[in-house]
């Protein structure tokens, strides 16, 4: 990330809640113009990151550069610069989509005549003529997710926070809004969501996956797939109980998902493999994962076609997320 601007600046990191550590000494080096993704379950500390980094919180520890101001010092001259879009849809649901917009427009300071052209803009932009003067309230998922976004960029942030703010609406809806996203960042803007959906994770320039306020892993999404350290086995049988029982006793095995007729398997990286023990009765384990789980399904009789697969991001997040003692059955 040498020579590049920073948008986001994180060291150290850290958000105590009493006794709970929300978020932990994360590190953030974020450029301008990309989209960047937190991932992570609910109580990662996803929404508690967002939140310092914007001013809403102060954080317990660690010092936060955002925009080229320090933060929560310079947090009021940082509002004027950002945009933030909660899950929760946070307009005025009994005014219109119209009066939303120009009561933001008058929040945000906007001189009449630029309130008025950035309206217009939005509302080409966003799709939004077909309800401008509907009760927001009144409104579907995806319309109340494109007034919403309409709204927080009205004054043209050079940030936008978006805090799992494809939550409530369709898969069309979603891909739309991400290509709203993709245009925003082309004009410049730097954004930062949190998601918990893998789709719209691996649409992210860079990503940092989130567990018990730690960053567990990080990086751009094709490389984070492409360097697991765990191997990837693919089963196809039409008995999944039978070779779920054939490979309960396979230490290597990381987790093991079911999709439809096929079993996806994470295995314990090849170096660390040949110490592992597999337990009494089961052959030793053999160097490469397929094999390996060849031979055990043979040795119980199980019918199955194993192969190798690419990582997915969901492997991804398993293989950061899951601890290694952990039953995957």
């Amino acid at each position: 990330m040498s020579g590049e601007e920073l948008a986001i600046e994180a060291r150290g990191l850290t958000r105590r809640f009493g006794s709970l550590v929300a978020v932990n000494g994360i590190e953030l080096h974020i450029p301008r113009g990309r989209i960047y993704g937190f991932l992570g379950p609910n109580g990662s500390g996803k929404s508690t990151t967002i939140r310092m980094l914007c001013g809403l919180i102060k954080p317990s520890g660690g010092t936060i550069r955002v925009l080229g101001l320090d933060i929560p010092q310079q947090s009021e001259l940082l509002r004027r610069r950002v945009g933030y879009m909660t899950q929760r849809f946070s307009l005025w649901e009994d005014l219109s989509a119209r009066e939303n917009l120009n009561f933001m427009a008058s929040i945000y300071t906007l001189e009449p005549r630029h309130a008025t052209q950035r309206i217009e803009a939005a509302v080409r932009e966003y799709r939004l003529q077909e309800f401008l003067d509907r009760p927001a309230g009144t409104l579907s998922g995806g319309q109340k997710q494109r007034l919403a976004l309409a709204a927080a960029t009205l004054h043209e942030p050079q940030l936008l926070l978006l805090d799992e703010p494809t939550s409530a609406v369709d898969p069309q809806s979603r891909r739309d809004f991400w290509e709203s996203l993709f245009a925003l960042t082309a004009a410049g803007t730097t954004i930062l969501v949190s998601t918990h959906y893998m789709d719209e994770a691996e649409r992210c320039h860079g990503l940092a996956i989130l567990d018990q306020g730690n960053v567990v892993a990080s990086g751009a999404p094709a490389q984070l797939m492409h360097d697991l350290p765990l191997e990837v086995v693919e089963i196809e049988a039409a008995d999944t109980s039978a070779v779920r029982v054939a490979l309960r006793g396979l230490a290597s095995l990381r987790s093991l998902a079911q999709l439809g007729l096929r079993l996806h398997a994470l295995l314990a990286p090849r170096a660390t493999r040949a110490a592992t023990s597999v337990g009494a009765g089961v052959a030793p384990p053999a160097t490469d994962g397929v094999e390996q789980v060849r031979a055990l399904l043979a040795k119980a009789g199980v019918s199955a076609t194993v192969r190798r697969a690419a990582a997915s991001l969901e492997d991804v997040f398993v293989g950061a997320t899951l601890p290694p003692e952990r039953d995957p059955h």
